[in-house]
């Protein structure tokens, strides 16, 4: 049985992966409107990844016999002056996923709630990937800088990105 304040805390985390979910599909569809065919699929795949998280967490909060909550979302940015801004954006974004999951596996530890601590720490590890993942892109963009030319192999390479990910949506 979930705490009130536990379960709380991952309603919240609940809204940051679909906030997370909207701010990739965002993503996908300004690269897709400035020809950025690879990029945009990156982002949709990111953007489907992101909802199995919060569906993920949806499910353990029920199943847990706490009630997950579906609230309102921030709408995330729409525009963005150029791919480089885009990413980012994107790796400040997953900082401050991991703040937060690092801040609830706290919170579980301090109310000793280990079952939600176990669970969560699948969490830990796929920011861990994700983190390094926009981290490692960011670095590839600030190469590229205003080069059209490295602009479009990165385009084209991005497609062939192994997604860092468990998209096993029956997973607890």
């Amino acid at each position: 049985m979930l705490s009130k304040s536990i379960e709380t805390l991952l309603n919240q985390q609940i809204k940051i992966e679909a906030e997370s979910s909207q701010i990739y599909l965002s993503m996908a569809c300004w690269a897709d409107t400035h020809g950025l065919d690879g990029i945009a699929q990156f982002m949709y795949t990111q953007s489907d990844e992101e909802r199995t998280h919060m569906l993920k967490l949806v499910r353990y909060v029920n199943e847990r016999g706490g009630h997950a909550q579906i609230t309102e979302l921030k709408a995330p940015k729409t525009m963005f002056n150029a791919f480089q801004e885009m990413f980012e954006e994107l790796y400040k974004h997953e900082v401050f996923v991991s703040e937060s999951i690092n801040n609830l596996v706290h919170e579980t530890l301090s109310e000793k709630d280990y079952a939600t601590h176990n669970f969560l720490q699948w969490y830990v590890s796929e920011q861990i990937e994700e983190e390094a993942q926009a981290k490692t892109i960011l670095d590839k963009v600030n190469m590229i800088g205003d080069d059209k030319g490295g602009l479009y192999l990165f385009d084209r390479d991005i497609q062939q990105l192994p997604v860092m990910n468990a998209l096993n949506f029956n997973a607890k």
